[in-house]
């Protein structure tokens, strides 16, 4: 980072002011930030008794960061707001479109993008005695209505390429996704008036009440049996965005009523297995996924996939895998491992299981195949291979659980492998 010039900020009483205004674009910008973080930031920045920009800067770092990847965030955001209120005209021409290719953006590149669009949607600059305000006629705004097009578009979008502003609009359409199931087959019966089974006991033990005469038919119906749905996600540097959406999409999974699962359990894995399932058992998505974040320490840390299942296999398969569980594998397969060891760990999972659906949000590629050791060790023991990379990618896994004949894309891929 940069060395920062000294800080000249008087004695200003808007001072408090200008920290909440500077929270709320760290919070468009997708930082995780609630009103109790933002009055811990005043006291820190009263506190602290700072005589440079730079111990400034370390003070609202330390209250207002919590994970190594909002770091970037916060620091092109810190940058745009803390300095002349002119910084307006840079955001604009960080927004103008430029002929980029197909190359994807870096990751300051993204951080700098999602800072500029947070502090243009509503936030404002820090008031000092003197500065000029632009003229009262002079309004910056962004749109956020969605048209159906751009709806679509937004359905389809990468998780990866979004902006905090699409990122957002995304969440909340997780937020509405259901994810019904069907009970399992059992042998089970129970009473019921309009079941398909005749219970003839029942039936004939009537008839001892009524002089040996049958004057109605008992029936039975199968007693329904639900599956537990277990989530397994990668949450190594490769797969950051996409575990963070999809863990959005768990959440609202794990909490509404009526879609037949009869347990969610949720596990976390990079470089060890962590379980957050009582987490997302919250009913508020943000203090959910940041607890998880809480407790998992390895985000965006390394990938020990195969480490991480035999450990699951070990520790939890027989705790959560009762009732036919159907088992969401979401990774991108990038093992740093031993591929023998995933291979074996995953041929346990899916003996196990009763089905093992595997999102892996490298399908978004067209010529996507097969060549990594990881992917090739994995795919064999999966049922159904599908992307998980969209909103899109995520609606079409209701059909998948749904259809227990659905393979998605490991018939194309294993016809690669044998090939």
């Amino acid at each position: 980072m940069a060395e920062y010039a000294p800080l000249d900020l008087p004695d200003d009483p808007k001072l408090a002011q200008n920290v909440v205004h500077f929270a709320r674009a760290l919070r468009r910008a997708g930082l995780p930030i609630g009103p109790g973080r933002v009055i811990e930031a005043i006291r820190a920045v009263a506190a602290a008794g700072f005589t440079r920009r730079v111990d400034f800067y370390w003070t609202l770092h330390a209250v207002l960061v919590n994970r190594p990847e909002e770091r970037a965030v916060f620091d092109q955001v810190f940058r745009l707001y803390w300095r002349d209120p002119r910084f307006m005209e840079h955001m604009m021409a960080m927004l103008l479109p430029a002929v980029r290719g197909v190359q994807e953006e870096t990751a300051a590149g993204s951080a700098a993008r999602r800072a500029a669009e947070a502090l243009l949607d509503g936030a404002q600059a820090p008031e000092r005695p003197g500065a000029q305000t632009p003229p009262e006629d002079m309004e910056i705004s962004i749109d956020a209505s969605q048209t159906a097009s751009g709806e679509e578009r937004l359905r389809r979008l990468d998780f990866e390429q979004m902006s905090a502003e699409e990122a957002a609009a995304a969440r909340r359409m997780l937020a509405r996704l259901a994810l019904p199931v069907r009970p399992l087959p059992t042998r089970r019966l129970r009473a019921h008036p309009r079941g398909a089974a005749a219970d003839w006991r029942r039936t004939l033990r009537g008839a001892l009440r009524t002089g040996g005469e049958v004057t109605a038919l008992a029936r039975r119906r199968p007693v329904p049996r639900w599956p537990a749905l277990v989530v397994l996600c990668d949450i190594s540097g490769s797969m950051s965005e996409y575990s963070r959406m999809v863990l959005h999409f768990v959440h609202a999974v794990a909490n509404r009523q009526g879609q037949g699962w009869a347990k969610v359990h949720a596990f976390t894995f990079g470089t060890q297995l962590t379980n957050i399932s009582r987490h997302l058992r919250q009913k508020d998505v943000d203090a959910a996924l940041n607890a998880a974040g809480a407790q998992a320490q390895d985000w965006q840390g390394g990938t020990r996939i195969g480490d991480c299942l035999a450990a699951f296999n070990r520790d939890w398969s027989r705790r959560v895998m009762g009732q036919g569980a159907v088992v969401l594998l979401i990774s991108d397969g990038l093992e740093r491992g031993d591929p023998a060891v995933l291979g074996a760990a995953m041929e346990r999972l899916h003996l196990s299981a009763r089905r093992v659906i595997w999102l892996n949000p490298l399908l978004r590629w067209d010529r996507f195949a097969p060549r990594a050791a990881g992917i090739r060790a994995m795919l064999p023991h999966v049922d159904a291979l599908r992307a998980g990379h969209s909103v899109a990618s995520l609606e079409a896994l209701a059909a998948a659980i749904a259809d227990p004949q659905d393979r998605g894309e490991k018939a194309r891929l294993m016809a690669m492998l044998r090939g």
